[in-house]
């Protein structure tokens, strides 16, 4: 057995500097769920109830197929609103977003969308999981250490330092929830921020 963490493979995407810096995105594969509603809420909590059991069964399916172990990883969103200009002035329950989950390129050697349907459908999961391949392309990021309600002046660092590169932002507002909020305090939640941009 082969024991794989795609984090250390990605390493320059799954970690982060205080400071903002670029980086470029590829396609890769994705487990993910589109919703609305205020993060914890009813859609949200359905969300994330079924992609970690998906991304488990397709785990142990790549295991079973090749013998590779890989860690899964971390949950990621995708945040917007219809009015994306009023985003921070809008109630939570009007956010728009897509909870995912990053797949190694060894869920190529399985029938990964069977593995999805046949999760789904034996553990009677409350959300539609869908494969696809997704990336940001062009982007800048930043770590952000505290609490989620307290990222804006993290995010307005970021969208300066895009502007200040002579870029424009581009595409959803990305997250990477590099900890657990049910095992680790508030203050100490570490968030990669990420921002895709138009190209220089």
């Amino acid at each position: 057995m082969t024991a794989v963490d795609p984090k250390k493979t990605w390493r320059a995407l799954y970690s982060a500097s205080p400071e903002p810096e670029l980086v470029t995105v590829p396609p890769r594969p994705y487990l993910l769920v589109d919703g609305a509603g205020a993060p914890g809420g009813p859609a949200y909590l359905a969300a994330v109830t079924s992609l970690y059991p998906v991304a488990y069964a397709l785990r142990a399916a790549v295991k079973e197929a090749i013998g590779t172990a890989y860690t899964v990883m971390p949950l990621e969103g995708l945040w917007w609103a219809e009015e994306i200009e009023r985003f921070r002035e809008l109630p939570r329950s009007a956010w728009l977003w897509t909870m995912m989950i990053s797949l190694p390129d060894d869920v190529a050697a399985v029938p990964a969308v069977d593995v999805v349907e046949r999760t789904t459908a034996a553990r009677g999961l409350p959300a539609r999981v869908r494969l696809e391949h997704f990336g940001d392309g062009d982007a800048a990021q930043v770590l952000h250490v505290g609490p989620y309600t307290e990222e804006a002046p993290t995010v307005d660092a970021l969208h300066a330092f895009v502007a200040a590169s002579g870029r424009e932002l581009a595409g959803r507002h990305h997250e990477i929830y590099l900890s657990d909020p049910r095992r680790v305090a508030p203050e100490r939640l570490r968030t990669i921020i990420r921002q895709p941009m138009t190209s220089g």
